[in-house]
């Protein structure tokens, strides 16, 4: 068997999706629309044509896929709330039978010792309170926090943590500066401004889950990736610097230090966010856990047009370079720079071409590329870097966004026109790993 590193008795293992990438039964049981439903009702926002009216069929065959956690011997999963599920306009009256797919859902994995680990926001927004103005209104961080203590009384003692956001940056980015996401915006100044109330609800959702005292772990969970510059020239020197402040620092300033980054608020400018007195008082509270999503890194090119990316180890069927020492380098540097909590690495994965062949579905690339980013992560570790988990993206081959169904990043393939699950080589790799883990603190 694989020699693989050694992690602590008590890591997590586990794996992780969202909601609308994966539950479908986008108008059953009451549920509202959110901006994703909207933004796929124009065809050429998605790749494919897709939507995810159906996706994953995952709300009729949760328990099936909690069978399949199971049978992996994972013990942690990470999953999304669908706002405009248990609340269809994102604000008045609470949608019980939402409020039941998640109780049965959180059932299931306590049957069978699976942590749930819920995540708040996953990019869809109640579609009711996008047209009072989305995430640019700053009313919808107060409404965002109703939510959250309503979701915390319910289930923060069922639920081993509960994160407010998962990657703010890309839902104020790819949804307001570039209109990649949904609601398909493209204003620098509205990103930027987006991000800052992003980061308020965070705040505001911290206070208000706390007053009902919900013994969850609370935090947030944040994509981030090291900023390298391809050459040693002053631009390229100066364009790294500024994209990790513009990203990195951007959201981990106000959480643990209280203030932006003053370069990335010197490069905005005009457009840097409107910020009342007390925000960043908000803002800045002590969190639990943070959550690292790590998939690449960013190679800084100032050139026209800009010096590729060497990747020496290939890239994924996203056109991502795969750069595994990049999470070292990244948990080094945030560990140099911040006072930390507990970390996991909420998502850590790729996107492969995979293919059903004889009932088997054969993903060597995918294997390496966990094998490697491992061994990076315990090298982290073992430079003093509190992490305490390790969840794979995704379960679950699913709807991948702006690519609909064309790019497939699970260890289970899925057959969407039968929802046939089949387990990839990884996945039955992934069980090995984690088996062969805890061998090792069983024979010490």
């Amino acid at each position: 068997m694989t020699q693989v590193s050694h992690f602590p008795a008590d890591f997590s293992w586990g794996v992780a999706t969202s909601a609308f990438q994966i539950e479908g039964a986008a108008n059953e049981d009451g549920k509202g629309p959110s901006i994703w439903d909207k933004f796929c009702e124009t065809p050429s926002h998605i790749k494919d044509q897709s939507n995810g009216i159906v996706a994953c069929d995952h709300y009729h065959r949760y328990r099936e896929d909690v069978g399949i956690i199971a049978s992996l011997g994972l013990d942690s999963y990470r999953f999304s709330m669908a706002w405009s599920r248990v609340q269809p306009q994102g604000k008045g009256a609470w949608n019980e039978a939402g409020f039941d797919f998640y109780a049965r859902l959180i059932d299931a994995l306590c049957e069978k010792n699976i942590a749930p680990h819920l995540t708040l926001y996953h990019w869809d927004l109640p579609l009711g309170l996008q047209t009072a103005g989305g995430w640019l209104a700053r009313d919808t961080a107060y409404r965002f926090a109703d939510y959250a203590q309503e979701v915390a009384h319910r289930f923060g003692h069922r639920v081993a943590s509960i994160a407010t956001h998962n990657e703010p940056w890309c839902t104020a980015n790819l949804g307001y500066g570039n209109a990649q996401f949904a609601p398909g915006v493209a204003d620098a100044k509205s990103a930027i401004q987006v991000s800052h109330h992003l980061l308020l609800s965070h705040g505001l959702a911290l206070q208000a889950m706390r007053q009902v005292a919900a013994p969850a772990q609370l935090g947030i969970v944040l994509n981030q990736w090291t900023a390298d510059a391809a050459t040693d020239s002053a631009a390229d020197r100066q364009m790294a610097e500024l994209e990790y402040a513009r990203s990195v620092q951007w959201f981990m300033g106000p959480i643990f230090k209280g203030h932006y980054p003053e370069l990335a608020l010197r490069a905005h400018g005009v457009n840097a966010p409107v910020v009342h007195e007390g925000d960043m008082a908000i803002i800045h509270q002590k969190i639990d856990f943070l959550g690292v999503n790590y998939y690449f890194r960013a190679y800084c090119s100032a050139e026209v047009p800009p010096r590729p990316a060497p990747a020496q180890q290939g890239v994924t069927d996203m056109g991502w370079e795969i750069y595994p020492q990049g999470l070292t380098e990244l948990l080094l540097k945030l560990h140099a720079e911040y006072t930390l909590p507990s970390i996991y690495i909420t998502e850590n994965g790729m996107a492969n071409a995979d293919q059903v062949e004889q009932a088997k579905v054969p993903d060597a690339a995918r294997i390496d590329f966990v094998r490697e980013h491992l061994a990076a992560l315990a090298k982290a570790m073992a430079h003093g870097v509190d992490v305490r988990g390790y969840f794979l993206w995704s379960l679950l081959d699913n709807f991948e966004w702006n690519s609909g169904y064309s790019k497939r990043f699970g260890i289970v393939h899925v057959d969407y026109l039968t929802q046939q699950r089949t387990l990839k080589d990884s996945a039955l790799w992934y069980r090995d790993y984690v088996r062969q883990q805890r061998a090792i603190h069983v024979a010490a």
